[in-house]
């Protein structure tokens, strides 16, 4: 199963989620962000690759969908409702993860 976690700069949120499911067996994942100046840019190949695709907000996915709308054909998309005030690898972010993941794919 490939997870690919959508943040807009993937500087503390979705690069932390792919830390924390990185060590799951049978899971693959990816982490990339939807600004273009950022330093991992979300890719058409990633989203192909994906087959679940979690955004931390909801205009993540609004942009997720008019930037990638061809792309997207059996991938959930997933808004985990995830505010960008926490730091890389913060304990409660970790929590929210594990938490809000594990409701949508065996984890």
């Amino acid at each position: 199963m490939n997870l690919l976690f959508v943040c807009s700069q993937n500087n503390l949120r979705s690069p932390t989620a792919e830390s924390v499911f990185s060590d799951i067996a049978n899971i693959s994942v990816r982490s990339a962000a939807l600004n273009n100046h950022a330093e991992i840019p979300l890719g058409v190949e990633d989203v192909i690759w994906a087959d679940y695709i979690f955004v931390m907000e909801q205009s993540q996915k609004k942009k997720l969908r008019s930037h990638f709308k061809i792309h997207l054909n059996a991938q959930r998309v997933i808004c985990l409702g995830i505010p960008d005030n926490y730091e890389y690898m913060e304990p409660a972010l970790v929590d929210l993860f594990k938490q809000k993941v594990a409701q949508y794919v065996d984890v």
